[in-house]
């Protein structure tokens, strides 16, 4: 693909920002603090609107139910529009309730199960009040010891949970549903792996689709494989970006493994180009998201820097010569195939994307134009007051 052809495909390239990994972040032991992290709705807003307009990509936000619950859903379409963004997924949290200790849509009591049922449409009715057309599920349902369970009972209750879900969905709303292999159920994980959920999604409906995250995968697993079979299925609904070293480490995207997210790049690019009509339809509609933590590192930054790569990765793979990667191929020519993808890859598309970023009006260097904004410094002492004076009247019974 030429380098005009590649600029205008990049309008068309947009990414969520994740309403949580604006805040504030850590590991299993504790929380690590940063005085700038956003914790209420408009504040994940503002730094979403920074992201954007930054970057150029980043046009909706994907909010965290309850995290991000708010009791006016009416006014969170035009507190996002202030800020030059819009609502994405609506990700629904059955994992942190105490009721949830042994599941949620496959626990064993009913009433577990229907209370679960219950968020997720509460999520749908968000969604529709807010214009998303995607709730996006992940769930924590597994076991950690041997026999504490049936795994042929847990999915069929977790079969008719989501048929119950997925009834509720109005028209042109999807549900992308997620896998992880492992964590926090150390010994089986009900929808462990890309198969588990395509199954499900099949016996759902077509508005079922499955999403793919970087980090939910064993060590060595082929993951550009894995979106060129659901995109051949005409499956693929979403893909989670982030990095990682060992497990589901939520990094910053690239900062690990970069060439592994060109690879995938290469497959989902195919998809728009190469496919036929379903597949091409597919592939074009993915739903794009960031699913990271800062870890340590400054949370508006952080994403910037993910946008960055990713919008770089993405324009490589719209380099490669698909025509001599076709021909070479053919030939059974590994070498050339391999030389052919290398040379995308090697390709510095910085220029190429400074150029982008001017014609929209925006600076070519995201990430230096934002520090030099001082937008993390200025916020800084509002929220840190905020949150004293918060704390305050909780102290005096306020907040009941």
């Amino acid at each position: 693909m030429d380098t005009a052809t590649a600029l205008r495909r990049l309008d068309h390239f947009t990414v969520e920002t994740p309403s949580w990994g604006l805040a504030d972040s850590g590991t299993r032991f504790g929380t690590f603090r940063q005085p700038w992290a956003a914790k209420l709705i408009d504040e994940k807003f503002a730094d979403a609107g920074q992201v954007h307009a930054y970057t150029g990509i980043c046009p909706r936000v994907a909010l965290h139910i309850p995290w991000d619950r708010t009791d006016d859903w009416s006014s969170i379409k035009a507190l996002a529009n202030q800020h030059g963004v819009r609502v994405g997924a609506i990700n629904p949290n059955v994992f942190q309730d105490p009721d949830y200790q042994f599941g949620s849509i496959c626990h064993a009591d009913e009433r577990v199960r229907a209370k679960a049922i219950a968020h997720h449409r509460e999520c749908i009715d968000i969604a529709v009040a807010t214009g998303s057309d995607a709730i996006s599920l992940w769930y924590a349902d597994g076991t950690n010891y041997p026999g504490q369970a049936s795994f042929r009972e847990r999915k069929h209750r977790m079969q008719d949970s989501l048929a119950e879900v997925y009834r509720a969905l109005p028209a042109g709303m999807r549900m992308l549903i997620e896998y992880k292999f492992f964590e926090p159920a150390f010994y089986h994980t009900d929808l462990q792996d890309w198969g588990s959920a395509l199954l499900m999604c099949h016996k759902l409906g077509v508005q079922a689709q499955v999403l793919v995250d970087t980090g939910h995968h064993a060590q060595g697993t082929n993951i550009e494989h894995i979106v060129a079979i659901l995109l051949d299925e005409g499956r693929l609904g979403g893909f989670h970006f982030n990095n990682r070293k060992y497990a589901d480490d939520d990094l910053t995207v690239g900062a690990i493994n970069p060439y592994e997210l060109f690879l995938i790049f290469c497959e989902l690019v195919a998809g728009e180009e190469d496919g036929d009509a379903a597949v091409r339809a597919t592939a074009r509609r993915c739903a794009y998201m960031f699913d990271q933590c800062p870890n340590h590192k400054p949370t508006v930054e952080s994403i910037i820097q993910s946008a960055v790569c990713v919008q770089e990765h993405y324009a490589k793979a719209l380099l490669v010569d698909r025509a001599g990667l076709e021909q070479a191929r053919a030939r059974h020519d590994l070498v050339e195939c391999e030389e052919i993808l290398k040379d995308a890859y090697s390709t510095d598309v910085r220029p190429m994307l400074c150029d982008w970023r001017r014609s929209k009006g925006l600076d070519a260097h995201p990430l230096k134009a934002f520090r030099a904004s001082g937008y993390t410094q200025r916020v800084m002492p509002e929220r840190i007051a905020r949150r004293k004076a918060a704390g305050a009247a909780a102290g005096s019974g306020a907040f009941g």
